[in-house]
């Protein structure tokens, strides 16, 4: 099954414009590298949804919150452990 997983967005790693920007998102400790270009809008704080490497829309901290309780309960969360990135 695909899932976008809900991370917080806490540092800019690259930045070639306003567009095109890599970012460092935490997913509750896991970190991971993820393409910022379908969500230029984003800021380091705010929670986005990452599928498939790449952010795809910015969600407020509470949905993000639920929706990874629920993704962890789920037991979805083994291959995203496994590639930690620190």
């Amino acid at each position: 099954m695909c899932l976008s997983i809900p991370g917080k967005l806490t540092e800019i790693t690259a930045e070639l414009d306003e567009t095109f920007r890599i970012g460092k998102v935490d997913f509750d400790g896991i970190k991971k590298e993820v393409n910022l270009a379908m969500v230029p809008e984003v800021k380091i704080g705010d929670y986005v949804l990452v599928h498939v490497g790449a952010a795809i829309s910015v969600i407020d901290a509470e949905e993000a919150k639920k929706t990874f309780e629920i993704i962890k309960q789920m037991g979805e969360l083994n291959e995203l452990e496994d590639k930690k990135l620190d």
